[in-house]
């Protein structure tokens, strides 16, 4: 008796070919701005992930998770699954923080060191983290200097 088993399959399907390319941290934040949603940017922290090519052309934004007033949980394992699946070789890091806040909180500062430890093994790049507040102002981790 044979054993039988889920057949796995990976795809990625690019719907649009991207003519937006991140030269600077204020590129990277208008693009996650403009794809955040406004009725919820204010109410509860969200963590995103801009996608980006060789040429660090915009592959795409994806919402990895939804949390509370204070926080939300950052998957590390999803978070990469979703960086190889699209073949991205560079990414930025993005939050909200609901209280307007631009001050990285030490969990932020903790999960992009871990989420950069575990990039380098994979050989992407971690080009920054930008924390986004309702009114459109950021903060950048390299920007800053603390990448």
């Amino acid at each position: 008796m044979k054993s039988k088993v889920n057949e796995i399959q990976v795809r990625y399907k690019e719907k649009l070919k991207s003519s937006f390319s991140i030269d600077c941290s204020q590129d990277a934040c208008n693009i996650l701005y403009d794809n955040w949603d406004k009725d919820t940017i204010g109410l509860h922290e969200s963590f995103k992930i801009l996608l980006l090519n060789n040429s660090n052309k915009v592959k795409g934004v994806y919402e990895l998770s939804t949390g509370g007033i204070t926080g939300t949980l950052v998957d590390i394992r999803i978070l990469f699954a979703i960086v190889l699946k699209s073949v991205s070789t560079a990414i930025i890091l993005a939050h909200n923080h609901p209280s307007s806040k631009l001050i990285p909180s030490e969990a932020d500062k903790q999960i992009t060191r871990k989420i950069k430890e575990a990039a380098t093994f994979l050989d992407i790049k971690v080009l920054d983290h930008i924390i986004i507040v309702p009114n459109g102002a950021y903060y950048s981790f390299a920007d800053s200097g603390i990448l």
